[in-house]
């Protein structure tokens, strides 16, 4: 992920923001969601696909698209909440997150593959 940098061009000059930046703030705003058990794994062939082979377990991509930041999250949610809340407690998050940190506008993705059962 290292080598994928959102460029900002400021008065005096630019400013590199690292992917990997971005996938801990967003990782961080995850896990504080109520009613998120965890990230998820991308076990369909379209999310596969859109994630790749080699980052699936991590949950997350990260993808800088006309002064825009799109944000692709798999995540299981605990059972017995609905999930289009906690799915969309999740964009908010993240969205307030990363546009409060970057200054740039985000759009965020939630794919629920999981439900986790308390013990």
């Amino acid at each position: 992920m290292a080598e994928n940098y959102i460029t900002r061009h400021v008065e005096k000059g630019t400013v590199n923001i690292s992917e990997d930046v971005i996938a801990v703030m967003v990782s961080a705003a995850v896990t504080e969601v109520d009613g998120v058990a965890g990230f998820g794994n991308a076990t369909t062939p379209d999310l596969v696909e859109l994630f790749g082979r080699k980052a699936p377990q991590k949950g997350l991509k990260i993808r800088f698209i006309d002064d825009k930041i799109t944000i692709d999250v798999i995540v299981n949610v605990k059972l017995g909440g609905s999930i289009t809340d906690i799915a969309v407690r999740v964009q908010e998050a993240v969205c307030r997150e990363v546009e409060s940190v970057t200054g740039m506008s985000a759009v965020v993705n939630v794919h629920v593959t999981g439900v986790a059962f308390d013990k």
